[in-house]
């Protein structure tokens, strides 16, 4: 099955440094009766294909509305936000809609399974949205399905799956439309350590394979070191960037 045709709007502006995502000087205020929070400060920030990238910091660090930037989920208060060379600052919101649905997946905490269907069944969610025939929409499950080690399990309804089985079969969903770039917001956050890392280890494995730019949030240090870069935040900026590690 080949991934089905971008839907961005001709009239967007396209920048060339190739980078999957890109932001330049972003800021992100919210307007509270008493004052206004800052939750962004400046953040410049460029992430490539295949690469992992850990942001990490307390609670209310900016790490989720960074994340809700990257993935189209809000606009920034000033500075432009580019992903998959497309700047989507300024897209309507059925522009943004569009792109998110071509080009982003989403991997939560809380897994987001329909409780009614099937590990197979949820997989093929957005390949619906999509329009794709019945028997792409099965083959790319089963494909999916099997590459994070639950093809015996693809009948099964969520609460016959572990939480570790519903958070694979979430991560099979989340590629079903061959994205560019994951989001993950705390994925590991509802599992024990040993599924967490397990976890982790498939994103990783899958970000190399599927050639997926990963942007994760999480205060699990133990899952830090599989990272390409971990970015720590504080009071909405970015304090230290480790850069590009070497893969193995």
């Amino acid at each position: 099955m080949s991934k089905p045709l971008s839907r961005q709007p001709a009239t967007t502006l396209r920048d060339a440094s190739g980078h999957i995502v890109m932001l330049d000087t972003v800021t992100r205020d919210y307007s509270t009766p008493t004052h206004t929070v800052r939750a962004l400060r400046g953040v410049s920030l460029e992430i490539d294909h295949g690469q992992l990238v850990a942001l990490r910091g307390r609670s209310g660090s900016g790490k989720t509305t960074l994340l809700n930037m990257i993935g189209g989920l809000d606009r920034p208060t000033s500075g432009r936000v580019h992903v998959t060379g497309v700047d989507i600052t300024d897209l309507g919101d059925a522009d943004l809609v569009r792109m998110r649905r071509d080009n982003i997946g989403y991997i939560f905490q809380t897994f987001g399974l329909i409780p009614i269907l099937s590990a197979a069944e949820n997989v093929e969610i957005p390949l619906r949205l999509l329009g794709v025939s019945r028997e792409e929409r099965s083959e790319r499950s089963r494909v999916l399905l099997e590459l994070v080690g639950l093809s015996d399990r693809a009948k099964h309804r969520p609460h016959e799956l572990s939480g570790g089985e519903q958070q694979r079969v979430a991560i099979a969903r989340s590629l079903a439309n061959r994205p560019s770039i994951l989001i993950a917001d705390e994925p590991t956050g509802q599992l024990d350590s040993h599924t967490g890392r397990s976890i982790m280890n498939l994103i990783l494995a899958l970000a190399r394979s599927e050639d997926v730019a990963v942007v994760v949030a999480t205060h699990d240090t133990t899952l830090i070191d599989l990272a390409d870069r971990v970015l720590d935040l504080l009071d909405g900026e970015i304090v230290t960037d480790s850069g590009q590690r070497a893969r193995n």
